[in-house]
């Protein structure tokens, strides 16, 4: 029987079936020396992958099926997806195809010219043999290219989705350690096994700089580690530590560029932290379930010995009965050019090691994690310096003073609001009265505590000259109008020379308003008279335990100009409790002023063993755990001056009043025991009422109040408000007042609806003969 070119083909293939593991071990050679990187992933290469396509082309070839019916192997694709995973480029996948096919055909000639020597019988076989050969390899080639793009589509999809979730998951609040730890249980939940996160100190502190290139071997605070193993361990304790120099974070920190690294068996690697650290990332390795229960019943138990005896567990860590680490990513956290920290992100559960679209995948949410970071380490820096400047521009104690007994209480917003611009104050007044503020800037940050602080100071300088409340708003009106034609000049300026953004950064573009409440409260007469500037009205705690909300005049916020403030004074008896603060204590998002007044009410009326304990007790019933707006709580229970502190006289305008004066303030003195000061206040009053009778008009009246220091006060109706001046040699007059500055603590004049009341406060352990050098 003639021998055709297919029964040839056929027969030279059944002689090469029992060399099959001959063949398939050249080819492996081959592919070995010319494309190592396909060998470098044996979870998509092997011996087995290479066996399985020698046969199926012998098998084929020695049963004569044509290349379209040729099976390709089933784990082909998945083989080439493997190597679409790992990044492997797709040309290498079709040259090991081609190499391979060359190697057969080899085999094949050479085994034809040794059946035969009819040179047509041999070139019509090879020709058919090269048919089917090449068929086949473009068959499977075209397959594993579809199948690797469409791999590579679903990763690249697969990444995009994980970095918009990450965007979403990582950096939700402005907090630092949760950020890192957002970080962490991200990435173990979707790509990693074991991740931990280390900052550096200059990171952490609010007020350092990190720099762009770290120091060799920078100290590093662990803030978040997160196994898969373990994913219910508690936080850990933070620790300074450092990393090796030459080790993979250390590089990092140095370089600034990510690295992947395959690790040895034992899972262990040079990059351990230095230091009182819960373990390196690498060096620790996953848990078996059991472990990893078990550490959780010694952390809950306090023990601090393994169930089996073996080493204690550090920040709810087993040593030991660990998995080795076999691959890991290093990744530093950059942003805005400089170095803030790095992650580590270590497979020691999943078989797979990480590739490259892994390694682009923890750059990417890396670096979001990174901004974030940043953002809330900015922010961080921002924040105490405005809580610092608004604590410092705040009274930390009140002066002393005898009208009322106070306790006040600040408390800054929550993270996302900020510190804001509210304040309180108390003013010691002339005739032992004393000035009860508070008010709120418009806004948060640090535009709004340094405006806060210029107010203050406005509103104590007013109050120095005793305006009356509603005077005292309309050029505190005023300031604020000023202040926010400055800002807007600035801004203007700012804009022109560095853009639009500038007019924000320096303050708003002119954007200033605020609201205060004003209160004098007087412990002779008992009255308090009270002024609001948009301000939320205070509240007053009766002696009988009621509790009322002033109906105070309405008033327009300050910055609005043009419109008038109005008082209203009431009668405050001894014990009364005032309560004055901002709106930030009242309004909450679930509730209208309305119902917070209400609760305000039954929070004032419950009984309190002090002041303190009272101010605590509202914040506690009126305020979340963490208030959207920052509260300013000023409280004041009034007191009473008695008759026994305090005299009076009205005098009669002619110069004899004025020896009269001068004995009824002698016997005054004598009466309250203070003998030491009695030249003094008999130069004073006499001084005083002599100025009242040559320049103002009666009546005139005389008053003495014994409080902590001696009060000396002479009033009269007109309305000349006398000033200080130094008399020359042979002046007979104008020596008065300097005299009465030289022998009093602070003296001054205050305007009263009926005239002007000039007044001394001088001190009772004074010496009686001051230095009088200057007359």
């Amino acid at each position: 029987m003639d021998l055709t070119a297919d029964g040839l083909v056929s027969r030279v293939a059944r002689e090469l079936v029992p060399r099959a593991d001959e063949l398939t071990a050249e080819v492996e050679w081959c592919l070995r020396r010319e494309l190592p990187e396909l060998w470098e992933h044996p979870d998509a290469m092997a011996s087995d992958n290479v066996a399985e396509h020698v046969m199926a082309v012998l098998s084929a070839l020695r049963y004569g099926v044509d290349p379209g019916g040729i099976e390709v192997p089933d784990s082909e694709l998945e083989r080439v997806r493997r190597f679409a995973r790992h990044g492997v480029p797709v040309s290498a996948v079709l040259r090991a195809f081609r190499l391979g096919q060359a190697i057969l055909l080899d085999h094949l000639l050479e085994e034809m010219v040794r059946r035969t020597d009819d040179a047509a019988l041999i070139g019509e076989a090879t020709r058919s043999l090269i048919a089917t050969a090449t068929g086949y390899v473009d068959r499977t080639s075209e397959q594993g290219v579809v199948a690797y793009e469409e791999e590579r589509d679903r990763r690249l999809r697969w990444r995009l989705s994980m970095v918009n979730e990450a965007s979403m998951r990582i950096g939700t609040t402005l907090d630092i350690t949760r950020t890192a730890q957002e970080l962490a249980d991200f990435a173990t939940e979707h790509f990693a096994d074991l991740v931990t996160v280390d900052l550096l100190h200059s990171a952490l502190d609010a007020h350092d700089t990190p720099a762009d290139a770290p120091p060799a071997a920078p100290a590093l605070h662990r803030l978040a580690r997160r196994s898969a193993a373990d994913p219910d361990a508690g936080p850990i304790r933070r620790h300074t530590h450092t990393f090796p120099p030459g080790s993979p974070p250390a590089r990092a920190l140095t370089t600034g560029r990510p690295t992947r690294h395959r690790l040895d068996g034992v899972g262990r690697a040079p990059h351990e932290g230095a230091g009182p650290v819960d373990g390196g990332c690498a060096g620790e390795g996953g848990r078996d379930d059991d472990a990893a229960a078990a550490d959780r019943v010694a952390r809950g138990g306090g023990g601090t010995a393994g169930k089996d005896g073996g080493p204690a567990a550090v920040d709810g860590v087993r040593a030991g009965r660990t998995r080795p680490v076999h691959s890991e990513l290093v990744v530093p956290l950059r942003a805005r050019g400089a170095t803030l920290g790095v992650a580590q992100f270590c497979r020691d559960r999943n078989p797979d090691a990480f590739d490259d679209e892994d390694l682009l995948l923890a750059q990417e949410i890396a670096a979001r994690a990174a901004v974030a970071v940043d953002n809330a380490r900015r922010y961080t820096h921002a924040r105490a310096t405005a809580l610092t400047l608004q604590r410092s521009l705040l009274p930390r104690r009140t002066p002393p003073q005898s009208a009322v007994d106070v306790a006040f209480r600040y408390l800054p917003a929550d993270a996302r609001g900020g510190v804001g611009g509210d304040w309180y104050d108390v003013i010691p007044l002339s005739g032992a009265r004393v000035a009860l503020v508070v008010g709120d800037v418009v806004g948060h940050g640090i535009h709004a505590a340094a405006t806060m602080g210029r107010l203050r100071t406005a509103v104590r300088t007013l109050a120095d000259i005793d305006l009356p409340p509603d005077e005292l708003l309309t050029h505190l009106d005023d300031v604020v109008i000023r202040l926010a034609a400055e800002v807007e000049d600035e801004g203007g300026e700012g804009a022109d020379a560095t853009g639009a953004g500038a007019a924000d950064a320096v303050g708003g573009g002119g954007d200033i308003g605020a609201t205060c409440l004003y209160a004098v409260y007087d412990p002779v007469s008992g009255r308090c008279t009270l002024a609001r500037a948009g301000h939320v009205l205070p509240a007053v705690l009766r002696a009988d335990g009621s509790v009322d909300i002033l109906d105070l005049p309405p008033g327009p916020p300050l910055g609005l100009g043009g419109l008038p403030f109005e008082t209203a004074e009431i009668d405050l008896p001894e014990g009364s409790l005032l309560a004055l603060y901002t709106d930030g204590l009242i309004e909450a998002r679930d509730h209208d002023i309305g119902a917070g007044l209400h609760r305000l009410r039954d929070a004032l009326a419950r009984p309190a063993p002090s002041l303190e304990a009272t101010c605590d007790a509202l914040l506690d019933a009126l305020l979340p755990a963490r208030p959207p707006d920052d509260v300013a709580l000023l409280l004041a229970r009034t007191r009473a001056l008695g008759a026994g502190q305090v005299a009076t006289w009205d005098l009669e305008a002619e110069p004899a009043a004025v020896a009269r004066a001068r004995a009824h303030v002698t016997r005054q003195i004598g009466d309250w025991g203070l003998a030491e000061a009695e030249f003094t206040a008999e130069l004073v009053a006499s001084e005083l009422v002599t100025n009242a009778i040559r320049y103002g008009r009666p009546p005139i009246r005389l008053r003495l109040i014994h409080d902590r220091t001696l009060l000396c006060e002479v009033s009269d109706s007109g309305g000349t408000t006398p000033h200080l001046r130094r008399a020359r040699v042979f002046d007979e007059g104008g020596r008065g007042l300097l005299l009465v500055a030289q022998l009093a603590e602070r003296w001054g004049t205050r305007r009263t609806r009926r005239g002007k009341t000039v007044w001394a406060e001088l001190n009772t352990a004074a010496a009686p003969f001051p230095a009088l050098a200057v007359l």
